[in-house]
């Protein structure tokens, strides 16, 4: 807290300084308290004990047992892949990592270097302004397709949460069942995690679901490359070269879409929602509001269903790949039941209403309040 920290000595701030710097770890506390020599008044009010010359934070052991047990794993040779060797700034050796390349339609290359699935795969190249919710990102459906570049520096430093299911079925703290994305960039990574809830680092959990990952790649190039240009094609090229598409070409939306109707809550209001690609929180959100919510396939017959209200949800690709969608849509639209679209569902109804939709040149991936 701000105010103790005011008030120390020069040791003391000396101590305190290298204690924030370590993270706070009890053990190092230890230490640095007994060669402060400085347990009263302020250092006191921070966990020190006159008696013990230790530091007491509860708060942070729990994190800091889960931390150890990841370390544990790694030190006992148990599941956990950190990656690398250990050693190095950001907890492993960078130099026993695989390297790789991302080529760009335009002939620009960027080398990095692996932190997850080792096979090449091609995809569309975003870019993401987020400071936290990688696991979010991942596993939202609207990424179909893409090759997510990460403007924070830094991923992985919190691992990947332990995620049982909900009230609802749903895994907590995750927007789908599975990772969408096809590859995640960013210019550093974590190999070992610190928080209370990891159950896994990221790079074990991207080479369970065969997903790359690269770091080490100047994000802030590539993300000022993307600026100018737009969202380009791009590959991530391990041994075998692929070569480059376009997944906008493709319907993705039929490819994360649910394939049999789901009935969540037991509210009076009875939301129609159409799947396209639907974030788990959004079936939380209107649930929570007490309502009965029934989530449909992208291209679900809605004339033989009775609603309250229609819901048509998030979604990747081209708009112009739901004809069938919008099909219903331009029904729906002669009816009195309220509708409301979000993201790609806002945009067929616009395409419903008789509009044309062309493509942006980049899209507003970020979360930051």
């Amino acid at each position: 807290q701000a105010t103790p920290f005011r008030h120390l000595t020069r040791t003391g701030s000396r101590a305190c300084r290298m204690l924030k710097a370590l993270a706070l770890r009890p053990a190092a506390a230890r230490v640095l308290g007994a060669k402060a020599g400085v347990v009263a008044g302020p250092l006191a009010a921070l966990g020190f004990s006159s008696q013990q010359r230790s530091f007491r934070a509860p708060q942070l052991e729990h994190g800091q047992r889960a931390m150890s047990s990841v370390v544990q794993k790694a030190n006992a040779g148990g599941s956990l892949d950190a990656g690398g060797g250990l050693g190095g700034t950001s907890g492993v050796s960078k130099r026993t990592d695989r390297k790789c390349t991302l080529v760009l339609e335009d002939g620009s290359v960027f080398s990095g270097q692996s932190f997850g699935s080792e096979a090449s795969i091609a995809g569309e190249v975003v870019f993401n302004t987020g400071m936290v919710g990688y696991v979010e990102n991942l596993t939202d459906p609207s990424y179909k397709g893409q090759i997510l570049v990460t403007t924070y520096p830094l991923l992985g430093n919190y691992g990947v949460q332990n995620s049982p299911p909900d009230e609802l079925g749903l895994p907590t703290g995750m927007e789908s069942s599975r990772i969408q994305v096809d590859a995640i960039i960013c210019q550093d990574y974590c190999h070992l995690p610190s928080h209370w809830n990891a159950d896994k680092t990221l790079s074990q959990w991207l080479k369970e679901n065969n997903v790359p990952g690269i770091y080490g790649v100047d994000t802030r190039a590539l993300t000022k490359k993307l600026r100018v240009h737009g969202s380009m094609k791009g590959k991530i090229v391990f041994d075998e070269d692929v070569p480059l598409r376009d997944p906008n070409m493709l319907n993705l939306v039929a490819s994360v879409s649910t394939k049999v109707p789901i009935t969540y809550g037991s509210g009076d209001v009875h939301i129609l929602a159409i799947d396209c690609g639907i974030k788990y929180n959004i079936i939380r959100s209107l649930v929570s509001a007490g309502v009965r919510l029934t989530v449909v396939p992208w291209d679900w017959d809605i004339k033989k269903e009775r609603y309250d209200g229609l819901f048509i949800s998030n979604g990747p690709g081209d708009p112009a790949m739901c004809e069938a969608t919008v099909e219903n849509l331009r029904w729906a639209l002669q009816q009195d039941t309220p509708i409301f679209g979000i993201c790609l569902g806002n945009q067929l109804m616009a395409r419903a209403a008789g509009c044309s939709t062309y493509k942006l040149k980049f899209g507003n991936r970020g979360h930051n309040q």
